[in-house]
């Protein structure tokens, strides 16, 4: 039997004559900050500090012990190296590798010795790449589309710059006999209602004359198949299973399989992998509106709520199971139902495809290709079939999985950054996406559909970015554009939108410690890394609000709400035109160290206002007032697979809290639509000091704003700056683990920043609008000491400019 022992401890990390202790899985940047040898690049401007890291050649070293004999080939296997290297063992050469994405398997049997991985510096792989292959345009300066390694470790707009190296997954000594299994490919399907687990399985073997055995088990079935040279083939139908579903839709079963590879009645190696049985498809039909960009699951036409990962780190190895756990169960509270892997970042661990599988959350995965022009010459394209090639097999046993994605941006770039005549005929990556990749797909994952980049339009008959056609990224918006113009279109699918505020207080006081903080400090400006970051934040918060200059508290609170409106606007429009619309995936849900971002979640895993925003937006039923050409209607979003019953309630009120009209109405919304009520004329609020208020009830009405089964949607006509909101008045009254805030006047947006009661605290709401007498009870964990007095100065809402 295959005998598989870790090597993960007794390494060294050497430079210069000098040697350092170092933890596999990891990398060069947390081995230096361990050891003291360099400061935090996550605080203050430390990432400037440690820049040299990247251009320097670092080796790891170990023993490599004595094998027991019994066995008659020894492997040794690296799970991931980022990224090239040379691996020697007593001097002599064993390998060398070029790519992050892939793993690495060298035949050590009866070796011993001392064993050394040397990571040349990326920057100089990358410049001579370049000098061989020829200079290619990118969004940004750094030569990340020269390797394949994380493109994001390069620096984005939201990310620092910190070019790492290291082993940076497991590696381990396997020793076996007879043969063992090189690859296993299931393709899981459902067929005329039976589930069906079809194993297509390679084998690598020591002696050609052995007969070899599959037996594969799944659910107490159980079927067998003899080997045929180096491949074979076994399939287990279950007649009985249960389809597993997205959140909301179903349950999420999964079924192990476990797969025997036998000589005779012995045993020579196991693969166990668990599989959901669903069926996937993406519908990309023409109509009347253009393209269509719809999932499909089990027949369920979906409108996807999602969200945008990038790597929860910038350097990975330090991404737990128990930490992807955490951050996808988030996403998953917040009503979150697809995940995109973005393209500048990696194939993330089997820990992250398990916790989705586990949740029931879609995943899109991009390949790693992202906004630059990518050579199509050697040593990259090898390179980039090969880890296709794994990857694709890697991830196949995950119902979770459910579209391909060639690149990110790279076909728009190529058609609007002025890509194509720096190029000059040049390649830049088309025949990865419309070439390689789909082919790789096709051949090994079949029940998956693919698409070549988003945004794409499906073919060059449309622009790439065409909101009419296929996927669209909405950044014209943020970049130039107020968020109101989100409503001036209703793309197919919008895969990428969004807008930037700061992150947490606590996370800045820990980030930039002992700085003033201020919007334009020298850490608060380090710590932006988009281009005209604060001029576009400042750009769109004046066009609402009215910001006191110099006082930062206020300026970050009304920055986070802005980034919820924002988010708000687009999402409620793009629900309301469901099926035309048929998903949003908003940029970002999470960050990879601290900084002012797009996130829901920043760099130390706070959560801003804006992901609570999301837990209303992706909720399965939301309210949302929107102008049609026959006028201003109230949108009922069902997304539940249940009819939507309950009396709604309009009334059109000011802001000091007197009601000039109201009227009822029974609403009964269908499973999976959208229904409009048409709002009265004489309902419409007029001019600054009025608002709507719509309410669904269907239970009795307390005066909680939070309680029951009611939801709410509010309008107000003009922005905030010009409301004359009157003073804000309320009552405070704290209990362990609850703040409860009763309104005696209109209370807009009211926020408990629950990280400055204490670092580690967390409130379960963020903005909350209160009419005159309402109340709301917030949660709070992670305060161990509650008072009044600190639970108001915690809190912010709306205001009237002074």
């Amino acid at each position: 039997m295959l005998e598989a022992s870790p090597l993960d401890d007794g390494w060294q990390l050497r430079h210069e004559g000098k040697a350092f202790p170092a933890v596999v899985p990891g990398c060069v940047h947390t081995d230096l900050l361990a050891a003291g040898v360099i400061p935090d690049p996550f605080v203050g401007l430390g990432e400037k500090e440690v820049a040299w890291v990247g251009r320097r050649e670092w080796t790891y070293e170990r023993e490599l012990p004595a094998v027991p004999s019994g066995h008659e080939q020894t492997d040794l296997v690296f799970d991931g190296l980022d990224t090239v290297a040379e691996i020697t063992l007593n001097g002599q050469l064993l390998g060398g590798v070029r790519n992050m994405h892939r793993s690495y398997r060298f035949d050590v049997t009866g070796l011993e010795g001392r064993l050394a991985v040397r990571f040349v510096s990326a920057y100089a792989e990358a410049e001579a790449v370049r000098g061989k292959v020829g200079d290619r345009p990118a969004a940004y300066s750094e030569p990340y589309q020269y390797l394949r390694k994380m493109a994001c470790s390069f620096g984005w707009d939201w990310g620092p710059t910190l070019v790492t190296a290291g082993i940076w997954r497991p590696v381990r000594v396997e020793r076996w006999s007879t043969a063992r299994l090189a690859r296993v490919r299931p393709l899981v399907n459902v067929e005329e209602g039976v589930g069906v687990v079809e194993l297509r399985v390679e084998v690598e073997r020591t002696r050609v004359e052995a007969g070899l055995t599959l037996e594969a088990r799944v659910a107490g079935r159980s079927a067998r198949a003899e080997m045929t040279g180096t491949s074979g083939v076994v399939r287990v139908e279950v007649p009985d299973a249960e389809l597993w579903w997205p959140r909301g839709y179903g349950g999420q079963p999964l079924y192990e399989v476990e797969l025997t590879l036998h000589h005779g009645s012995s045993p020579l190696d196991v693969w166990r992998r668990r599989v959901g049985f669903r069926s996937v498809g993406l519908d990309t039909s023409p109509d009347a509106h253009g393209t269509g960009f719809t999932l499909v699951v089990n027949g369920e036409r979906l409108f996807a709520r999602g969200v945008n990962w990038i790597p929860d780190d910038v350097f990975p190895s330090r991404v737990s199971g128990e930490r992807y756990r955490k951050r996808l169960r988030q996403a998953a509270d917040a009503g979150v139902d697809l995940i995109r892997v973005w393209g500048g970042g990696i194939y993330e661990s089997e820990d992250f495809y398990d916790a989705c599988d586990e949740l029931g959350l879609l995943v899109w995965q991009d390949f790693p290709f992202a906004c630059a022009a990518y050579p199509e010459d050697q040593p990259l394209r090898g390179e980039v079939e090969a880890e296709a090639r794994e990857n694709v097999v890697r991830l196949m046993p995950h119902p979770s999985l459910v579209l391909w994605n060639g690149n990110n941006e790279n076909l728009w770039g190529f058609r609007d950054w002025g890509w194509e005549e720096r190029l000059g005929g040049d390649s830049w990556g088309e025949g990865y996406y419309l070439g390689v990749l789909p082919r790789v797909v096709a051949e090994l994952d079949p029940t998956r559909p693919y698409t070549a980049g988003s945004p794409w339009s499906g073919s060059w008959a449309h622009h790439p970015n065409d909101p009419a056609h296929g996927t669209h990224h909405s950044w014209e918006v943020w970049n130039r554009q107020d968020y109101a113009e989100y409503r001036c279109e209703v793309p197919r699918f919008v895969a990428e939108f969004g807008w930037q505020a700061p992150p947490a207080h606590a996370t800045l006081r820990r980030a930039l410690p002992g700085e003033e903080l201020a919007a334009d400090s020298p850490g608060m400006l380090h710590h932006q890394k988009a281009e005209d970051g604060n001029g576009k934040l400042e750009r769109g918060l004046t066009r609402h609000f009215a910001v006191p200059e110099g006082d930062f508290d206020r300026w970050h609170y009304l920055t986070q709400v802005n980034q919820a409106r924002a988010v708000a606007t687009g999402i409620e429009h793009w629900r309301s035109h469901w099926p035309v619309c048929a998903g949003t995936i908003v940029w970002q849900l999470n960050d990879c160290w601290p900084v002012t971002s797009w996130a829901a979640i920043d760099g130390d895993g706070r959560e801003k206002p804006l992901y609570h925003e999301l837990r209303r937006l992706y909720a399965d039923r939301l309210l949302t007032f929107q102008m049609r050409d026959s006028g201003l209607v109230l949108a009922a979003v069902n997304q539940s697979g249940q009819p939507w019953a309950g009396t709604l309630s309009l009334r059109r009120m000011s802001v000091e809290g007197e009601v000039f009209g109201a009227a009822s109405v029974e609403l009964a919304v269908g499973a999976r639509v959208v229904d409009e009520v048409r709002v009265p004329a004489e309902l419409e609020p007029a001019g600054a000091k009025e608002f709507l208020v719509a309410d669904v009830w269907g239970s009795p009405r307390s005066g909680d704003a939070e309680s029951g089964e009611g939801l709410r949607a509010v309008r107000f006509p003009v922005p905030d700056r010009d409301i004359p909101y009157p003073r804000p008045q309320f009552e405070v009254t704290v209990a362990p683990g609850s703040v409860t805030v009763t309104a005696h006047t209109l209370v807009r947006d009211l926020l408990l920043q629950a990280d400055r009661l204490a670092p580690g605290a967390r409130a379960d709401r963020g903005l909350v609008t209160l009419l005159p007498g309402e109340r709301v009870t917030i949660g709070v964990e992670g305060w161990e000491t509650p008072d009044a007095a600190a639970a108001r100065a915690a809190l912010y809402c709306q205001e009237s400019a002074r």
